[in-house]
């Protein structure tokens, strides 16, 4: 399945080819208090492959905060923030906001509280590793 999603103003979009094909999406609601104030829901595929491309990387804020091992990609003409990245082992991975998706059937949407309090940062980075999409790619900005 290819998941096609991008921020208000399609600065940042995304691809995201989903093997095999779901029978259902799940759509992690984070209860930190960041993806709280924006709406972050979350998924990925460990199977999948995400390809991001971005308009004008000037126009790209990377905000890392807490233990600073994630990357938010927020898109700085509409405030959306349609991926999140983190390097591991020279490789990037990756998670989608479901809000950014288009022409996705909700009810393939399975959403679900999480909350990642009191996990420690090798524990964090091997959930990434094990969860978060494996094989990200970013196509240059246009200048």
């Amino acid at each position: 399945m290819l998941i096609c999603g991008r921020c208000h103003c399609g600065n940042i979009a995304f691809q995201l080819r989903w093997e095999p094909e779901p029978a259902h999406i799940p759509a992690r609601a984070c209860t930190c208090a960041f993806c709280r104030k924006h709406g972050g829901v979350w998924t990925s595929c460990p199977t999948g492959t995400l390809r991001v491309r971005v308009q004008d990387d000037d126009a790209v804020h990377r905000y890392a905060f807490g233990t600073r091992t994630a990357v938010f990609h927020v898109c700085s003409r509409c405030g959306v923030v349609p991926v999140v990245t983190c390097e591991l082992d020279g490789r990037t991975y990756g998670v989608v906001s479901v809000n950014a998706f288009e022409d996705v059937d909700p009810a393939l949407l399975q959403r679900d509280e999480v909350s990642f309090d009191g996990e420690g940062v090798d524990d964090r980075l091997a959930r990434r590793r094990r969860n978060w999409i494996p094989d990200v790619a970013f196509s240059p900005a246009r200048s």
